[in-house]
């Protein structure tokens, strides 16, 4: 039985198009004991194929994490599908606020240790024992509250583009790094202040809060559903909206503006913007912000020297590139040295 693509992104990319038909693009977690995650991955494959589901699923022992594409028509026959299985029966599914049909091109299932790297190996502490979850409106009353103290549970190339007004914004390049830091920046409130957190969807706080309450915090909330959520009631129940500029979301999108504010600018000329991109030669890959003029001036790319590769012939760039690593990939985001306006 077939449990891979066999389309290409490009393939797959030109069928949505000719199909002309409206996908959604839906993110969901939950933290579950699940025995055989390679069985468990094997049956979302086959079901979800089927669906014409596209996106990137992470399943473990500890869970589900999932970014996800599903054609509009077949929404509630996934939804039926979902329920089906214990544990994830009416798990809330955050719906994108901008859609985009080709925010995902492929149908990854894996298999992981965790369904968030969080570099955790502390097996005295119950992930369940999580904070208090608010809504938009009790977040925003929160957050007004002077005992608060709230914190951007994302990475600095996600806060760059947009965060809640007053909140701190670790300078970290991974949720890992960013645990113990905010652990130790914030001992001193431990007893007597609120810790109120947020993230993209919702899974980054649901496990820091379980750790910083084991930790010995006191008073632990988490914003329900994250940045997507927030941003949905906001509009649902006229709330005012405290966030500002864009949500960086982990797709082709790149971002959702949740408000008209730009509070970034291009990484190369300085000027407002808050759009990122990857460095166009695939050696590099480097993900940075860059407004439409240096794109059109630099060929989508980081810099000269990735430029002058970017317009060598592609077999030429492939044999430049033959057994090295894309360093850029991952842990570079934003900031090369070649960037003279980032962050």
């Amino acid at each position: 039985m077939q449990l891979y693509n066999t389309l290409s992104a490009k393939e797959r990319a030109a069928l949505i198009e000719e199909a002309g038909q409206e996908r959604l693009t839906i993110s969901f977690y939950t933290y579950a004991h699940i025995g055989n995650p390679s069985i468990f991955r094997n049956h979302l494959f086959i079901h979800w194929n089927e669906l014409d589901v596209l996106g990137r699923i992470y399943v473990a022992n500890e869970g589900i994490n999932a970014q996800l594409s599903v054609p509009a028509e077949n929404f509630e026959v996934f939804k039926k599908h979902l329920d089906s299985i214990s544990f994830l029966k009416d798990v809330r599914l955050n719906i994108a606020i901008e859609q985009d049909n080709l925010s995902f091109l492929k149908l990854k299932v894996k298999v992981r240790r965790k369904i968030v790297a969080d570099g955790l190996n502390d097996q005295t502490f119950d992930v369940t024992d999580k904070g208090i979850h608010v809504s938009a409106e009790e977040f925003n009353d929160l957050i007004e509250d002077p005992d608060t103290v709230l914190v951007d549970m994302r990475n600095h190339y996600e806060s760059e583009i947009g965060h809640f007004k007053n909140a701190i914004t670790p300078d970290v390049d991974t949720f890992r790094d960013s645990l113990d830091i905010i652990e130790k920046d914030l001992a001193d409130y431990k007893e007597d202040k609120k810790l109120v957190m947020y993230c993209t969807g919702g899974i980054r706080c649901e496990k820091a809060s379980a750790y910083y309450k084991h930790k010995g915090f006191k008073q632990v909330y988490q914003l329900e559903g994250g940045i997507i959520e927030y941003a949905r009631q906001v509009e649902q129940k006229k709330l005012e909206n405290k966030f500002r500029g864009k949500n960086f979301v982990f797709d082709h999108r790149r971002g959702e503006r949740i408000s008209d504010d730009i509070i970034s600018n291009c990484h190369q000329c300085g000027q407002p913007c808050d759009v990122h991109e990857n460095c166009a030669n695939e050696a590099c890959h480097l993900l940075f912000i860059q407004c439409r003029e240096c794109a059109q001036k630099m060929d989508n790319c980081c810099s000269t020297e990735c430029q002058e590769v970017y317009n060598l012939p592609y077999e030429k760039q492939k044999a430049l590139r033959r057994g090295k690593e894309v360093s850029n990939k991952i842990f570079k985001k934003g900031r090369s040295e070649v960037l003279k306006y980032k962050k």
